[in-house]
């Protein structure tokens, strides 16, 4: 068994919009962070995570979830699975909280012009 303690996650900024702590476990196999989204993000495209899957639960707020031909509405309480290759981008005010699996790292996360 493995803790991480608030005080010990590590704050990320992917932009303006989105802001992250990461809880890394050190374990291949899965990971987690929160974030909090103001706006869109990215800002233009697309963003896929080339590796992992993203279980996606809303602690507060609400957004959309833009596919490349589909828009997922969600709100606090809804969870959400993006599967591994799949593009979108978030219109949301919201918090949330996502496992990873496998673990997430920078490199496999991509973001894509259109």
């Amino acid at each position: 068994m493995k803790i991480i303690k608030l005080e010990q996650a590590e704050e990320h900024k992917n932009s303006d919009k989105c802001k992250t702590l990461e809880y890394g476990f050190n374990d291949k196999d899965i990971d987690c962070a929160t974030a909090i989204i103001t706006g869109r993000y990215p800002d233009l495209g697309y963003c896929m995570n080339e590796e992992c899957k993203e279980l996606i639960y809303v602690i507060d707020g609400r957004g959309t979830l833009n596919k490349e031909n589909e828009r997922i509405e969600f709100k606090k309480g809804d969870a959400i699975l993006i599967n591994k290759g799949e593009k979108y981008y978030w219109d949301a005010q919201c918090t949330i909280v996502m496992p990873c699996t496998p673990a997430w790292y920078p490199e496999q996360h991509k973001l894509i012009d259109n």
